[in-house]
């Protein structure tokens, strides 16, 4: 009788199923029911008014743009190093002719920046953003204040 009692302690206990499919069946049911609310527009909207695409963003403005010429100019006065950049200028809309009729003393402006600077100039971080402000600012003081919007590198490889 020992042995008996000794049996039904030592005999494994099989634990239930049913707390872990349960659990698994409401995960299942509230992550559902939580993606039907965000695709519906139920929750996350900060306003809480339903904006359709049209109102949530505004027209892109017209544009028109003037490529720049490649320039491929040696960096550092040693000759060893060069910088190849090609670039399009944003205008708005009739303004292109204005802009290409100018097109020398940008190029040129752009050639005397880009040939005063050191390598060190082009490896900084952040490097591209500053330089590309800096062309800007020489464009438009060039063309005048209003016609060209951006300068857009479409090119920048130094070896």
């Amino acid at each position: 009788m020992a042995d008996e009692a000794r049996a039904d302690d030592e005999a494994p206990k099989k634990s239930s199923k049913k707390p872990v499919l349960l659990g698994l069946l409401l995960a299942f049911i509230l992550g559902g029911g939580g993606f039907f609310a965000a695709y519906a527009g139920l929750v996350g909207s900060e306003s809480g008014s339903e904006e359709t695409p049209e109102e949530a963003y505004e027209p892109v403005e017209a544009a028109s743009f003037v490529p720049l010429e490649p320039l491929v100019i040696s960096i550092g006065g040693a000759g060893r190093h060069h910088l190849k950049f090609a670039a399009e200028l944003e205008v708005a809309p009739g303004e292109e002719e204005a802009v290409a009729g100018l097109m020398p003393r940008i190029l040129d402006v752009l050639n005397t920046y880009l040939r005063a600077l050191s390598l060190e100039d082009f490896e900084r971080d952040g490097a591209l953003v500053n330089l590309r402000a800096q062309m800007l600012r020489r464009v438009q003081l060039v063309v005048g204040e209003g016609h060209v919007r951006d300068l857009l590198v479409t090119e920048f490889v130094t070896n």
